[in-house]
């Protein structure tokens, strides 16, 4: 498990103090009010974040990118065949971990890779 990013552990409070550390206190508020934890904060993306209030445009592709950055993800690329998978391993890992349940709860990386789940 050394390979996941332990941001999928944080509470909001930890989201939080993480947007006022890339340098925007003026979102806490946004993070907090909307219950963004580690599991939630693995689906943020440039498209939602206009749902949680922010709304600059140049706020939002920074925010995202710092976001993929935490997550060891790539950037989407916008010339994707649809012959390709839809993401990295580590990607498909983390939208299952987005999700709860006991079975999602316990799942490891290296269940996920091995398919035991």
């Amino acid at each position: 498990n050394l390979l996941v990013p332990t941001c999928i552990h944080w509470s909001c409070d930890d989201v939080a103090n993480w947007i006022e550390e890339i340098g925007f206190p003026q979102y806490r508020l946004c993070f907090t009010t909307n219950l963004i934890d580690g599991r939630k904060f693995i689906l943020i993306n440039a498209s939602n974040l206009p749902k949680l209030g922010i709304t600059d445009f140049d706020h939002i592709l920074f925010i995202a990118a710092s976001v993929r950055d935490s997550l060891g993800i790539e950037k989407p690329y916008w010339n994707r065949s649809i012959a390709d998978p839809a993401s990295s391993p580590m990607g498909s890992f983390l939208d299952i971990k987005s999700r709860t349940g006991p079975t999602i709860d316990k799942l490891t990386y290296s269940q996920f890779i091995r398919g035991v789940y």
